[in-house]
């Protein structure tokens, strides 16, 4: 009986082993949905983020800030330009990337842009890097690589929005700003050397007043 219980297992194990299901293999499959997932948030995310700056961009239109609302639209676009990475990562992995806007909640400019600063901050310090981390663990390159890029330039939107929320009087004229078409990277100057975050050439910038 012994006998026969050691010859059923080694068949078990030689099978499992021909078919590619070890147990390492298991964790490896577990382990990319964490990725995914992390993914599909990202996507999500970042499609209530275009839909809630573009309602902020209103706000502040009607309360006669023209230069916050031009800011809120440049970051809008760039929101946009993430969501459209991480949906084209997803499709490579054979998902389509599907998301429905959350209805933002709008409060004065001012409040708007402490909220904003709040949500760009914590992407770019806490949800971003552990979605980094984890993507670049199971070797999801294309996956640390989108999440990258959209974490440098949540920087740069909670730079901006710090900068128009400490001197609120003087955004009343309009501005401009010119935003990454690749990444979203987004800055309050026309652009005349290449996207310091993917390094595309600046006429990839796209002016956003």
């Amino acid at each position: 009986m012994k006998h026969l219980t050691s010859n059923i297992f080694k068949k078990v194990v030689l099978i499992t082993a021909l078919m590619g299901l070890t147990s390492s293999s298991y964790a490896t499959v577990d382990t990319l949905k964490d990725t995914i997932s992390n993914l599909k948030a990202a996507f999500q995310g970042e499609t209530d983020a275009n839909a809630k700056y573009l309602a902020f961009s209103i706000k502040a239109d009607a309360e006669g800030f023209k230069g916050v609302a031009a800011l809120f639209r440049a970051t809008a676009k760039a929101e946009a330009i993430h969501a459209e990475r991480h949906a084209r990562e997803l499709e490579k992995n054979g998902i389509k990337a599907q998301a429905a806007a959350a209805i933002p909640e709008v409060g004065t400019t001012s409040e708007n842009l402490s909220q904003s600063i709040k949500g760009e901050t914590y992407e770019q310090t806490i949800m971003y890097p552990e979605f980094i981390a984890k993507a670049r663990a199971q070797g999801m390159n294309g996956a640390v690589k989108t999440f990258n890029l959209a974490k440098t330039a949540e920087r740069e939107h909670a730079k901006l929005f710090q900068e128009a929320l400490n001197d609120l009087d003087n955004w009343k004229a309009l501005r401009s700003f010119w935003v990454c078409k690749s990444c979203g990277y987004t800055v309050s100057f026309q652009p005349t050397k290449k996207c310091p975050s993917c390094y595309e050439k600046p006429s990839e910038y796209e002016e956003v007043k």
